[in-house]
């Protein structure tokens, strides 16, 4: 697939576009993922690996059929062993994404967990300027300091820090660099590879990380009721295979250094489920701090053009 900057002027602009809200639309869907978390009745690692090997058969029929039916402008597929092991590095940050992640939410709140894995921006921003030279503005980390004060914000009450919670809040920032980690890699890997490709592969590996490391820790693997499986289901298909590949589709048309901002609209909408699905209280506040990220993500997406 071509980058947006090769295409002319019009068409550029109409591609970004579409990626702009397939990211936004990714970032929704991603949001019930928590909530998917917190009902599961198996083990947070536990989660994650179903998340994955629930997901992955059906994105493997989606790249089984896109290589069907490839044109020239196609994506290639992966060929070399340095191919494999880049799809693989964005798989093996995903597996830390998920298994930290995860276990946060167990030890903290949705709020917290949620809020603090988006600070990917602070690590994404700066690792994209160092190796990849995206260009950041002052205009851009304005936007981005607005959207990530404005998602604090917004969980008003819902965000605390506290003793109480440290280990889960410091856990929820160390997602951030996982997950940082991922959204370069996914960003950098689209330039060669289509969205179902990466978004297999990276599954394999995730899943297959995951597995042992949920026997290792002794969770329970299986889930006990229907029920568990259905929301196990909704994780995999609805925020994975639905979220996260419309968010990978964007990483190929935008900087990830915005993507990563633009996902900030993850924690508000997560913190508004919570609140409705899980009785999480929310303040007062929460309308200013939406309307704060909004305007940070529009201030980042202008200093990013």
């Amino acid at each position: 697939m071509p980058d947006a900057s090769a295409l002319p002027l019009d068409q550029a602009s109409r591609t970004q576009r579409i990626a702009l809200i397939a990211l936004l639309l990714g970032a929704l869907g991603i949001a019930f993922a928590p909530i998917f978390v917190r009902l599961s009745d198996v083990g947070p690692v536990a989660t994650g690996f179903w998340r994955m090997a629930l997901a992955t058969p059906v994105l493997a029929l989606w790249m089984i059929g896109e290589s069907r039916q490839r044109s020239g402008r196609a994506s290639r597929r992966p060929s070399s062993l340095a191919d494999y092991g880049r799809l693989s590095l964005a798989g093996l940050f995903f597996a830390g994404d998920l298994a930290v992640w995860h276990t946060s939410i167990r030890y903290t709140s949705v709020a917290n967990a949620t809020l603090l894995a988006n600070f990917a921006p602070l690590f994404v921003a700066p690792a994209a300027w160092f190796l990849f030279k995206e260009r950041i503005t002052g205009r851009f980390v304005l936007g981005m300091l607005l959207a990530l004060a404005g998602a604090i914000v917004l969980m008003g009450q819902s965000f605390q820090l506290s003793a109480d919670h440290l280990f889960g809040d410091a856990l929820g920032l160390l997602t951030a660099v996982f997950y940082a980690g991922y959204i370069l890699s996914v960003g950098h890997l689209r330039s060669e590879f289509s969205t179902a490709t990466i978004m297999t592969w990276s599954g394999v590996i995730t899943a297959a990380v995951l597995l042992p490391l949920g026997l290792y820790d002794g969770e329970a693997m299986l889930p006990a009721t229907a029920a568990g499986w259905l929301v196990l289901a909704g994780l995999a298909l609805f925020s994975h295979a639905g979220g996260q590949s419309l968010i990978a589709y964007a990483l190929a048309h935008l900087p990830a250094s915005f993507s990563s901002v633009s996902l900030l609209l993850q924690p508000a909408a997560a913190a508004i489920l919570a609140w409705i699905l899980l009785d999480e209280p929310l303040g007062t506040l929460q309308a200013v701090g939406a309307a704060v990220i909004l305007m940070g993500i529009l201030m980042a997406r202008r200093g990013s053009r």
